[in-house]
């Protein structure tokens, strides 16, 4: 939550929000390029204007059955155990899971490609020469779900208030989104700053398109169980608030017949469960109560898919190529806390996590260690820096740790055991070299204090592998400990940077770019709300993100980037935890998928259909 001055000095009304979509005319005119149907970052696309589906999609699939599943991935202010408010797009509330589903965005990407985007509530989109206006045409079609035509004054009232009232996390990138106007119905015109990022229209053609009408005389930050109108594939059909949302496919939705939707949407009905751990879930799952799974933990997979419904038949379950941006999993450290401002003091502190033992020992050997937030790509920095990566570092140099310009930080093997003598012996000498001290078997720090450090979490989920990494460190004489809390008090906790170290989970990206300022910008670190959770404030981490979000080609991208990530992994701003190249996935044998899977993305259970024949099959089991 934020502050309450914070909080009042954002406050404004959706009315006023609506008037300040009436722009004036611009001072001189614009020159634009041609209309075209798709953008990315460079400018490729593999779709021609003219394409009907994307591959990865059966554009037969049905229309038809039910959907049941959990949260997997939050986005606003979701949380993934509970719910109470239908607006995920403001800080205000934990929001219900599938709200996006509701919304249509300008523009909607393909998983046969990193960052390209494609027509939806927007059919075109002309580019000044500068790419700094932005003329999208609305499709003529597009409607709100009760039949009124969705207008570039609702595209302007959307972006002009999601900057000024939304979520952290999207009125940071905002920021140089200079406004969005109306010409007319069907033309919307955003303007941007010339400190533009890289990706900032991307990030824009992404947006939900509210209803300007609907919010009208509304309090667009507050809490609320009324659905807001919007345009999407799914409305909501029923809810019970903290426990289940279900969504029904709109029959006449207006896109469905577009290319970006063929082969997709394709149950009648989707329903979220909440659940307030992993084994609830996992039972639920069994008994019926859900019919699609993502499993997240090693052991159940491993030991526990052995229940009669997988002899039978009733039950699939499958290791599926993820193709995704390895996500950036760790235990991050609060550096707004005295203590773990010290470098030396999380680098010791990392040292103490054994990989190879809990690897082994709890996780089956299912994993490999994470090192890099680029893990797996041509962005993850490597050896020692080439000359481009020096190029970017060397007006540095007197800022920077010179472990920057050696090899880049990788974590040490461990002997395997749980508790490496040579690793604990190398932490407690970073440790007193920092300055800390001893008083008997309790370590003290710099000021003289007891070192104590908790890991806060609202799932015991990690606890399996936190307590082996808390009992190392008490075996250096600091005295850490887990809290688990309820979800309401974590995410106030998070909100408000109130803990010592976290483990996250953050979504990577094949083309990182100004959302990288949200994730460890320094004005992030000091705005509530935000994803810099470490609180990182560093200007030349801000210059290097400045970089890879302004970087002209994939080739720049890919300097700054590992430039960036040297920066970040000698900073030691977390202990990498562990990564795999696949997903695992259950299901009720009454689905089926298209032969072809995205580049870029599993696909499951997006591209799914439910199939008659084997639901009737299953019934009659």
């Amino acid at each position: 939550m934020h502050h309450p001055s914070r909080r009042d000095a954002l406050k404004t009304s959706a009315a006023a929000a609506l008037a300040a979509t009436a722009w004036p005319a611009l001072a001189a005119p614009v020159a634009m390029g041609a209309e075209v149907h798709g953008m990315s970052s460079f400018g490729d696309l593999a779709e021609p204007a003219d394409f009907s589906h994307f591959n990865y999609v059966n554009p037969a699939a049905p229309k038809a059955g039910t959907l049941v599943i959990q949260l997997t991935i939050t986005t606003g202010n979701q949380a993934f155990d509970t719910f109470d408010t239908l607006n995920i797009y403001v800080f205000k509330g934990n929001g219900a899971a599938g709200m996006d589903s509701t919304f249509d965005t300008l523009m909607a990407g393909s998983a046969d490609e990193p960052d390209a985007l494609y027509g939806l509530l927007a059919q075109s989109v002309a580019i000044s020469a500068d790419k700094l206006t932005y003329r999208f045409r609305l499709h003529p079609k597009a409607r709100f779900h009760d039949g009124s035509k969705v207008t570039a004054a609702d595209v302007a009232f959307s972006l002009n208030i999601l900057k000024t009232q939304g979520h952290p996390s999207l009125r940071i990138p905002l920021d140089k989104m200079t406004g969005a106007h109306a010409e007319g119905d069907d033309i919307a015109v955003v303007t941007l700053d010339p400190r533009r990022s890289r990706d900032l229209h991307l990030f824009i053609a992404s947006l939900p398109i509210f209803s300007a009408a609907w919010w009208k005389g509304r309090d667009f930050q507050a809490s609320t169980l009324d659905a807001p109108l919007g345009s999407g594939p799914y409305k909501v059909r029923r809810f019970d608030a903290g426990r289940s949302i279900e969504f029904a496919l709109v029959p006449d939705y207006w896109g469905k017949d577009l290319p970006v939707n063929v082969g997709q949407n394709n149950f009648a009905t989707v329903r979220y469960e909440y659940f307030r751990d992993r084994t609830a879930a996992f039972e639920a799952f069994k008994a019926g109560t859900l019919n699609f799974r993502q499993e997240f933990t090693a052991k159940i997979w491993h030991t526990s898919y052995d229940f009669p419904a997988i002899a039978s038949g009733a039950v699939k379950h499958e290791a599926l190529h993820s193709g995704r941006a390895v996500p950036t999993q760790g235990w991050f450290f609060n550096t707004r806390h005295p203590v773990l401002a010290n470098r030396q003091v999380r680098e010791a502190i990392g040292l103490l996590f054994d990989f190879e033992w809990t690897n082994r020992t709890i996780m089956y050997s299912s994993y490999k260690r994470l090192v890099s937030l680029f893990q797996n790509s041509q962005m993850m920095a490597l050896g020692k820096p080439d000359a481009q990566e020096l190029a970017l570092l060397e007006p540095f140099r007197a800022r920077l740790d010179p472990a920057v310009f050696g090899d880049a930080y990788v974590p040490p093997i461990s002997d395997g055991t749980g508790s490496d003598r040579t690793l604990l012996q190398q932490a407690n000498n970073m440790l007193l070299k920092a300055g800390c001290t001893r008083r008997g078997a309790a370590l003290l720090d710099p000021q003289g204090a007891p070192l104590k450090l908790e890991f806060l979490d609202s799932n015991p989920a990690l606890q399996p592998h936190t307590e082996p990494f808390i009992a190392n460190l008490r075996r250096l004489g600091i005295d850490a400990s887990a809290r688990i809390v309820d979800v309401a008090q974590y995410q106030q906790r998070l909100n408000h940077f109130d803990f010592d170290i976290i483990a996250l989970a953050q979504s990577g990206s094949l083309t990182p770019g100004d959302y990288m300022r949200v994730q460890y910008g320094s004005a992030a670190a000091k705005t509530p709300g935000s994803q810099n959770y470490s609180g990182i404030v560093d200007p030349v981490l801000d210059a290097l993100i400045s970089r890879i979000a302004d970087a002209k080609d994939r080739g720049s991208l890919t300097v700054a980037a590992r430039a960036f990530d040297r920066v970040f992994r000698a900073g030691h701003y977390w202990v990498p935890m562990w990564y795999t190249d696949v997903l695992w996935f259950a299901w009720r044998n009454e689905f089926d998928r298209p032969a072809q899977q995205p580049k870029f993305d599993p696909g499951a259970p997006g591209t799914w259909w439910w199939d008659a024949t084997k639901a009737a099959a299953l019934a009659g089991k």
